[in-house]
């Protein structure tokens, strides 16, 4: 895979998204599709998201995201261009 193949993308998910399931269940996702990044809950009560990896992978995990963990409605989401520059894996980050 060349670096042209990967995209990466900042993830912002505004609804009931906090206190469902939704990070944990966003990891297992990632986990799925072998997508690199992180998530994590945002005090605005939103959860913001980065992933990297293959495009189609990548669109996949937003698509996914759009229909939520089975508990969480997803109001919006939101997707900005971002670098790349993740560690290998998919992990929870403190919530700011």
């Amino acid at each position: 895979m060349t670096q042209e193949d990967r995209i990466a993308r900042r993830i912002h998910v505004k609804g009931k998204v906090q206190g469902v399931f939704f990070r944990a269940w966003t990891i297992e996702q990632a986990a799925d599709l072998g997508v690199d990044g992180w998530v994590r809950n945002r005090h605005d009560g939103s959860v913001e998201a980065v992933a990297a990896g293959p495009v189609h992978k990548v669109e996949e995990l937003i698509a996914r995201m759009h229909r939520g963990s089975p508990p969480s409605r997803v109001d919006a989401v939101i997707v900005e261009e971002t670098p790349g520059v993740v560690a290998q894996g998919f992990s929870q980050k403190p919530t700011v």
